[in-house]
């Protein structure tokens, strides 16, 4: 797994780099297959309350994304970790077409986790939109810990968004032509 470390507004030494390697040697269990085509980036921030770590992880189209905040840096990211982890946990069943049963068998233990059923612009993002089919973004909308996920859906050729309702479940919104 290629790692890169990244340091805003803190310095994230090589200390910190190593700590980072071997928990996401954790991950990269987890994921199996070929991980050197995976690709981690962590980022360390200094914030007023603490640190802000944040880790995404690219692996055969998956994208896992965690960001958690600590007083210490590598507590910062001890729980990235492990919400990386929970969040492969909770859609193992889903993963299992993408990655070896085996090994998410190997990493779930005994754990129950139920899977989950202003007008402010902060940030503009590009997306990659391949076509894929509704199970699919919503299993990318839980690895990357978001509320949505557009998509290009693969079976209509339109875009479609999918999104977490309150209750656990899930919408999906369509387009309609006038």
């Amino acid at each position: 797994m290629k790692i890169t470390v990244v340091g805003r507004k803190c310095q994230a030494g090589s200390a910190f780099q190593a700590h980072a390697e071997k928990k996401l040697a954790k991950l990269e269990r987890l994921l199996g297959g070929s991980t050197e085509a995976a690709d981690a980036k962590v980022t360390a921030s200094a914030q007023k309350t603490g640190m802000v770590v944040e880790v995404t992880v690219r692996h055969q189209g998956m994208v896992l994304r965690a960001e958690e905040g600590a007083q210490q840096i590598n507590d910062a990211l001890d729980r990235c970790v492990d919400v990386l982890v929970r969040q492969l946990r909770k859609n193992k069943t889903r993963l299992e077409k993408r990655v070896h049963a085996t090994q998410i068998n190997d990493f779930a233990d005994t754990d129950v986790v139920e899977e989950e059923s202003e007008f402010n612009i902060a940030r503009e993002k590009t997306v990659p939109c391949k076509p894929i089919d509704v199970e699919e973004a919503i299993l990318q909308m839980n690895l990357v810990g978001h509320q949505f996920y557009l998509f290009l859906n693969a079976e209509t050729g339109e875009f479609n968004l999918v999104y977490r309702r309150r209750g656990g479940d899930y919408g999906l919104l369509l387009p309609e032509r006038e």
